[in-house]
């Protein structure tokens, strides 16, 4: 099983993807929590703890874990010394810029899945 711990449910991901996930079995969303950014390290120490406890009890093949930087770090961190195998999406960002009457810019960005990639060496 995939834990996909994002923000970004399984149900939205590209047939690329999905195809991708299925060496790791079923797919279960587990959103990834919003994070105060006035939060302290010991606010996202615990954080961390209460989540990792919350996939480990899952017993996952491997998790995709992707949001609040600091967080991410902390939960890749804790689950990778329980020797749980931790992903990134990469993806090719295809961005187009739009100048606006008013002077501003719209800029429009398209993600294309192309593999997940471990944070550790497997």
């Amino acid at each position: 099983m995939l834990i996909n711990f994002t923000n970004h449910p399984a149900a939205r991901w590209s047939e690329a993807q999905r195809m991708a996930a299925r060496q790791y079995g079923a797919v279960v969303d587990l959103p990834f929590p919003e994070v105060d950014p006035t939060a302290n390290e010991t606010s996202l120490d615990a954080i961390a703890s209460l989540y990792v406890r919350r996939i480990l009890a899952m017993a996952p093949d491997a998790v995709l874990c992707q949001g609040e930087c600091t967080l991410v770090y902390r939960v890749t961190r804790l689950l990778l010394a329980q020797g749980v195998p931790v992903l990134a999406a990469c993806s090719r960002r295809q961005s187009v810029e739009q100048p606006q009457p008013d002077g501003t810019t719209l800029k429009r960005s398209v993600f294309a899945f192309t593999r997940f990639r471990r944070y550790d060496t497997p």
